[in-house]
């Protein structure tokens, strides 16, 4: 009998998280375009949506009882839409690099609110999704409301897709040229890959990680050189 109460709690919590979900992917697909472009006039007409989203992820209390692709997708889609929630909270703006507050940047501020305690974004991304999960792919999913970061997403992130999509996302972002150009012989690639190098090398160079997803075959020895981050915010 326990065991039966405790499946269908499970299921009840798992069909009421899954539930919330929905909403922010809904918004998502309504104010993002497949490029990645976010449409934040419209976002603000429906912040109250992302409020209750937001409201879902404070009272709701990752469980090691998870899946690693619930929990990621999980904390993903928290960084997303806390940022996209700090976006609205002092839009018009033209960059993140706007927002200050007591002298701290966007992502140090701590603001948050997930199961009851409060985070900065640098928390979620590095503490938590950087440091448990190991996956280089997490800065394709994580957004920075930028041109030059990937394109964000425009669904949330589960547990079904998370993995096929981090892999087309990853695919994608190297190969745009607006934000990577290779050649066989020499890449500027994205500022990203130099500031979480130790990311994309646990298992070999930048060009080996580079050419697990490029179109082109990159040389070994291809010359390396980092493009300047555009930080305009990634509006429509």
């Amino acid at each position: 009998m326990k065991q039966l109460s405790f499946l269908f709690f499970a299921l009840v919590f798992s069909t009421q998280v899954n539930a919330q979900t929905s909403i922010f992917s809904n918004l998502l697909e309504k104010h993002v375009s497949t490029e990645g472009f976010v449409n934040y006039d419209a976002f603000k007409a429906d912040e109250a949506q992302l409020d209750n989203y937001l409201s879902h992820l404070e009272s709701t209390i990752p469980d090691n009882s998870w899946s690693e692709n619930q929990l990621k997708a999980f904390w993903i889609n928290a960084y997303n839409a806390y940022t996209i929630k700090l976006i609205l909270k002092n839009y018009p703006l033209k960059s993140i690099m706007d927002i200050k507050k007591d002298g701290k940047t966007a992502w140090k501020i701590p603001f948050a609110k997930v199961g009851g305690e409060t985070y900065t974004l640098d928390e979620i991304e590095h503490t938590i999704l950087r440091k448990k999960y190991f996956d280089p792919r997490i800065h394709v999913g994580v957004n920075c409301a930028s041109i030059s970061c990937p394109k964000i997403l425009n669904k949330a992130f589960t547990a079904v897709n998370i993995d096929s999509e981090l892999e087309e996302l990853m695919k994608e972002f190297v190969n745009d040229s607006s934000r990577n150009k290779l050649g066989k012989k020499k890449v500027q690639i994205s500022s990203i890959f130099d500031w979480f190098k130790d990311d994309f090398t646990k298992n070999g160079s930048v060009i080996d990680y580079l050419n697990k997803y490029a179109n082109t075959a990159i040389n070994p020895k291809a010359k390396i050189s980092y493009l300047k981050y555009d930080w305009r915010l990634n509006s429509k």
